[in-house]
């Protein structure tokens, strides 16, 4: 893979200047137009061999397009906030907006392929890695991503010769570190297990483009033609796409048919097994037995929370359900056992202009708790499945997508030491009712009410077969979903805390 980038390209500077101009020009075209059609973001992926020119490239990419539109992120060792959180967290900080070009330098490749070829990493963990590798760029391309990879290639002996050129120069000596010549010491390695890497990641939405990297010229020209067609594909692609349905609009008036067509039924989909068709509502706890079983349970819970095994794992706590089915109240009630300083808790609304610029998860990678701490949602990731599903606000093809995205995402913070802890509450409708015009005729209620769940309530049939899709689809043994019949909230409240400190303690 790497041999046609050992050849030793080369262009004469009197060839560079005369492309080079036209190309920044076409660059900067295509930027702007990129930033006024605003429906896809750039992330370009930097990595390579030390002294193959990747540094001196974004700095390139910084002068000729307008960098109050690009984002460079270079990524180095983990700082210690970085290490305490899952792996791909600081990548998903980093992310551009749609409209907006992303570099980030050293990105997501650098860790798995260090720790093989230096140490010591099984092949079996490295093919784990490859495949969430692989999951996360497709699905950023499902989103709508342009996934420009680029590894700058150099063969041994032109590596060598570059780092003692830059060794020589009093201007460039400190950039040839100690590191540098003990990784070079490893090239052999280093080579075989990035060209496995490339071998394994290079996908036909998302391939990688090796790079020369031992002429500058060549290496600069070969970048920006590569970024300039990648966004201009994506950008025809767009214009085509809008021609096309302006086309469809003006035949269809044409042809007398004044009317949109039918929406697509967001509900196509096979019955799941009665999953919240039949629960069983008939228990009740006393409020004298829930007075002391509560304090029992957040007794136990508080213990945990502070055990010193907590500060090797972090706890994600996730409540869904139908409107006034007690999340609220369960949350408070498990929080009142936590240290505040340890957890966080984050209700979900609707996305602002700024979530809706990213990829769909990003919103809530950036919620994703430290090791030793706890966090909350009230409501998540899974609207996408409920509420845009049911409201017709994602496409058959995203809600569908996303069940296959959710699983790939809890098993990746799983696999980094976070416990998950999924809770569906579950009412009848009748008892749902009687909370709406509890809470409409309680003063300090009535904030808890408004228009939006009364509009819900009229799909309730949709909402229970959506939920009953997503249990089905996504309670995995990693993350089970456990369903807590919450007509009697005291007895959903302790079951909750009951849940967590079982699944706290078989971690711990």
């Amino acid at each position: 893979m790497f041999e046609s980038a050992e050849l030793g390209h080369t262009i004469d500077d009197e060839a560079y200047e005369k492309e080079a101009e036209k190309l920044r020009t076409a660059l900067l075209d295509a930027q702007y137009e990129l930033l006024e059609d605003q429906s896809f973001p750039v992330i370009v992926l930097v990595n390579g061999i030390d002294g193959a020119g990747k540094g001196e490239t974004v700095n390139l990419l910084n002068e000729w397009l307008d960098p109050r539109h690009v984002r460079s992120r270079a990524f180095g060792d983990l700082r210690e906030s970085e290490r305490l959180r899952p792996k791909m967290w600081r990548f998903w900080q980093e992310l551009p907006p749609k409209g907006k070009i992303g570099v980030l330098f050293g990105s997501w490749y650098s860790e798995p392929i260090y720790g093989r070829a230096v140490e010591g990493m099984t092949a079996a963990t490295l093919a784990s890695e490859l495949e969430h590798i692989r999951s996360v760029e497709r699905m950023l391309v499902d989103e709508g991503a342009v996934l420009v990879k680029l590894w700058f290639h150099l063969s041994k002996k032109a590596q060598k010769n570059r780092l003692k050129e830059l060794e020589r120069d009093k201007l460039t000596s400190w950039r040839v570190s100690a590191v540098d010549w003990k990784n070079f010491a490893r090239y052999d390695d280093f080579r075989a297990v990035s060209e496995h890497v490339l071998r394994e990641t290079s996908t036909g939405s998302a391939p990688w483009l090796v790079i020369d990297g031992s002429n500058a010229n060549y290496r600069a020209l070969s970048v920006g033609r590569a970024l300039l067609a990648a966004i201009r594909a994506r950008l025809d692609s767009r214009k085509a796409e809008i021609a096309k349905s302006k086309r469809a609009t003006k035949g269809g008036r044409k042809n007398g048919a004044g009317a949109p067509a039918a929406a697509v039924s967001m509900l196509r989909t096979v019955e799941t097994a009665g999953i919240l068709k039949n629960l069983p509502f008939e228990e009740r706890l006393s409020k004298e037995k829930y007075a002391t079983k509560v304090l029992k349970c957040q007794a136990k819970l508080g213990r945990l929370s502070r055990s010193p095994k907590m500060t090797k794992r972090a706890v994600i706590v996730v409540f869904e359900g139908m409107d006034a089915a007690g999340k609220g109240g369960a949350i408070r009630r498990i929080t009142q056992a936590i240290d505040a300083r340890q957890y966080s808790v984050i209700p979900i609304a609707a996305p602002t202009d700024e979530e809706r610029a990213q990829p769909y998860l990003w919103r809530f990678w950036r919620h994703m708790p430290r090791l030793g701490r706890f966090a909350i949602f009230d409501r998540s990731w899974y609207g996408r499945v409920l509420v845009e599903r049911v409201e017709g606000f994602a496409t058959e093809n995203a809600w569908s997508r996303a069940y296959h995205e959710i699983n790939e995402f809890e098993e990746q913070l799983v696999e980094d030491g976070v416990v998950v802890v999924k809770f569906w509450l579950a009412v009848t409708k009748d008892e749902q009712l009687k909370r709406f015009k509890e809470r409409e005729a309680t003063r300090r209620k009535q904030f808890k009410i408004t228009a939006e769940d009364w509009r819900n309530r009229k799909k309730w049939d949709d909402y229970i077969l959506a939920a009953s899709d997503m249990i089905d689809r996504t309670s995995t043994s990693y993350a089970p979903w456990t369903v807590l019949e919450a007509n009697d909230k005291h007895l959903a409240r302790v079951r909750a805390i009951e849940t967590l400190n079982e699944r706290l303690a078989d971690t711990l």
